[in-house]
């Protein structure tokens, strides 16, 4: 039996069993001589005039072909092992994808591939209203998309199987002939005839376990409409598709949540304190890792910046992220001069509160010097890391990485110790904070990837080097593969990336 998963495979079987009773049975009946089976194998030539059709062809005459129900049987089963085969290896594919986009985007292929269509829309729209609500297309470009959009709903196939208000799982609605319809809207025909198409298949996106979560629609250039079996074939696939964009909605939404929630546990605003600029950046990954940062002014004008990175990842790990922040900050306004004191208090903390957990952490003391007071005096940042990246200063006549001490993540020695670097920045040098996330999207080795990122930070334009913001963005866009708003995007497998930047004065 071919590999199907089994929510087709039962159903297709079901069909399968039926079709194949009913096409033996139809094959015999229609080609039974009526002398019985054994008149099967005996030539039979039509009745026609002059002809006696009793008389045996001569031996020398080759007997007329006899259309064999056997012949018949095998050309059906040819036939639906094809289907089958078609149908498996769109649904392998669909359940490769693993995101609501990618299986969106597979469902409109292989729903054109089925009903025989060039283009097409999925609207997707969750009848429990939770969202997310969105509308792809298939050779459709966003522009006309609106256009369709502009059509009322209840005109079109995809509006009244949205709006459908009986209860159960609403059938398909095709429409094969829309410019020659004369109940259609004029808005609808107006529109199909500026996009070119001429016909439309909806397909429900609903099961009774799923519930309904959108409409799938096609079409076709010319008056058209699905033959049988091509809406059996693309109903099966459907329902199938429709139970796997269940699952996936329901990792989106908790991708959604995880990402608001780690959102939550950091600074809403970056403080303000004279001398120095911030600005951070903060990339979820979809399991909801546990990178965080953290800026807090302190007494004397100073301020403290700090990053980190908690092993694991999902809630567990947002909840050590929390703790861990909380805790630095109560440590860094105790004895935030001494970062190593800070660190070893917040390893202590870690061991106690989640002994398996071990983390990386960096915490800079810093003392801005602004430019108006006019002092002589440069701006001093004494750090300690455990465990983690060293920072990387970008300026005019340098772009280097700090040099730091080598230590053990917090958590993995029973006494963490390590002693701290002192530097200054000059006057409009940005100093980047970073978590090892960051290198680990780039998908490189660890010498490649921190050799990229020097790179990138070496090749921010002059024109923004004044902006902190303008430069984590630029070292983001250039490190990291994919587009993105504002910062890249590493895909479904990205993990949490921070970046914060400090420039000072």
């Amino acid at each position: 039996m071919l590999d199907i998963p089994l929510c087709v495979r039962v159903d297709v079987d079901a069909v399968i069993a039926a079709q194949i009773d009913m096409g033996v049975c139809d094959a015999i009946e229609q080609n039974a001589p009526a002398g019985g089976l054994a008149a099967m194998s005996a030539p039979h030539l039509p009745k026609v005039a002059g002809i006696n059709s009793a008389v045996a062809a001569p031996a020398q005459t080759a007997a007329p072909l006899a259309h064999a129900p056997g012949a018949l049987i095998q050309d059906r089963l040819a036939g639906w092992v094809s289907d089958l085969t078609t149908l498996h290896e769109l649904t392998e594919r669909l359940a490769r994808t693993g995101s609501l986009d990618e299986a969106l985007d597979e469902l409109l292929h292989a729903g054109a591939t089925l009903v025989g269509a060039r283009r097409g829309m999925a609207v997707l729209e969750p009848a429990d209203g939770r969202g997310p609500a969105s509308t792809v297309g298939l050779g459709l470009a966003r522009a006309d998309l609106g256009h369709i959009e502009t059509v009322p709903r209840s005109a079109t196939g995809y509006g009244r199987i949205l709006d459908s208000g009986t209860p159960g799982i609403p059938g398909p609605v095709a429409q094969a002939d829309l410019l020659h319809d004369a109940t259609l809207d004029p808005r609808h025909r107006e529109v199909a005839a500026r996009l070119g198409y001429a016909a439309s298949y909806a397909l429900p996106l609903a099961t009774e376990e799923a519930g309904r979560l959108g409409v799938a629609v096609w079409f076709y250039d010319e008056p058209a409409e699905p033959v049988d079996r091509q809406r059996h074939l693309v109903g099966l696939y459907g329902r199938y598709a429709t139970e796997h964009l269940a699952r996936m909605l329901e990792l989106e939404r908790t991708r959604h949540q995880m990402a608001a929630i780690a959102d939550e546990l950091l600074p809403g605003r970056l403080p303000r304190v004279p001398g120095v600029r911030l600005a951070a950046r903060h990339l979820t990954g979809p399991r909801g890792g546990g990178e965080w940062y953290d800026a807090l002014p302190l007494p004397e004008g100073a301020l403290g910046l700090a990053v980190g990175s908690v092993s694991g990842s999902g809630p567990s790990a947002l909840a050590a992220t929390s703790r861990l922040r909380a805790g630095l900050r109560a440590y860094a306004v105790m004895e935030g001069e001494d970062p190593v004191a800070v660190l070893s208090d917040l390893e202590l903390l870690l061991r106690l509160t989640e002994p398996a957990r071990s983390a990386t952490a960096l915490f800079a003391y810093c003392e801005p010097a602004p430019a108006a007071l006019g002092d002589g005096a440069g701006s001093k940042i004494v750090l300690a890391g455990a465990g983690h990246t060293p920072p990387l200063i970008v300026g005019r006549h340098r772009t280097e990485f700090v040099e730091t001490s080598l230590s053990a993540p917090l958590g993995m020695l029973a006494c963490w110790e390590a002693p701290s670097v002192e530097f200054s920045p000059a006057p409009g040098e940005t100093v980047l904070l970073y978590t090892d996330g960051l290198l680990r999207r780039t998908g490189d080795p660890m010498d490649r990837a921190f050799a990229r990122l020097h790179t990138a930070a070496a090749s921010v334009p002059r024109a923004l080097r004044d902006d902190p913001g303008a430069v984590a963005d630029h070292v983001l866009r250039t490190v990291l593969p994919g587009p993105g708003p504002g910062a890249p995007d590493a895909g479904r497998d990205g993990e949490d990336a921070v970046v914060l930047a400090a420039r000072f004065d």
